[in-house]
């Protein structure tokens, strides 16, 4: 994960007769930085999810741009070791995925909703990694926070499987929630402050394009424009 890699995207950017290499932006290692898995708002009771969907730059937007969300958190979750780094995270040995920890006001969001909004962002038949990003680090996971959430995650994945949608199983993970460990600084609201970059990273990637072949028209709504 972490560091700078060329993948070739022979597959997803196969319509364009083309092989695209593409590096994924580095910057420097700030200092770390961790965070609680809870959060709340004065009058307001707020509820979190966490999902891993590959890399945690283009995870975040769609939740950032979904009413009733009130705040989008990028980091590491499912792993071992304590207060991992970029660089810990991209040796592979310690278990953590890229994430994104979304905390939500049910009131206005359902958690159904924000499920909905996640599938519709990965692709979840390929095991190990998303779109041009390989390694355990970029699997898809639904880290749920409570009994109400593993159910929901469950009848979601189980109704995707009977749907005859793919050719492929799904492999999206379902675990519970552990430890949710703050990326660093220049990782959070990543394509946001850094648009240039992380346009050419996504299109270089073939992100947009994998989902459109995996869910069609469908995918549109739910993935933010660059």
């Amino acid at each position: 994960m972490m560091s700078a890699r060329l993948v070739p995207l022979v597959i997803v950017l196969g319509a364009a007769g083309t092989t695209l290499a593409v590096t994924r932006p580095s910057q420097p290692e700030p200092a770390r930085t961790s965070s609680s898995s809870s959060s709340s708002s004065v009058g307001v009771k707020l509820d979190t999810a966490t999902f891993a969907g590959g890399c945690f730059w283009s995870m975040e937007r769609p939740f950032d741009h979904t009413t009733g969300v009130v705040s989008t958190t990028v980091g590491y979750t499912g792993g071992t070791k304590a207060n991992p780094t970029y660089d810990d995270v991209g040796t592979r040995t310690t278990g953590h995925a890229e994430s994104v920890e979304v905390h939500f006001d049910p009131a206005k969001v359902t958690y159904d909703k924000l499920l909905y909004i996640y599938w519709h962002n990965i692709d979840p038949v390929t095991p190990e990694a998303q779109f041009c990003d390989h390694g355990n680090e970029y699997r898809t996971a639904i880290f749920y926070h409570n009994d109400a959430q593993r159910q929901a995650a469950e009848a979601s994945k189980e109704l995707l499987d009977k749907s005859g949608l793919f050719k492929s199983p799904i492999v999206t993970q379902i675990a519970a929630a552990t430890t949710f460990w703050k990326a660093e600084d220049y990782h959070q609201h990543y394509a946001d402050k850094n648009p240039m970059a992380y346009k050419l990273y996504r299109l270089g990637c073939g992100r947009d394009a994998r989902l459109r072949e995996l869910w069609g028209s469908s995918a549109e709504p739910n993935v933010p424009p660059l």
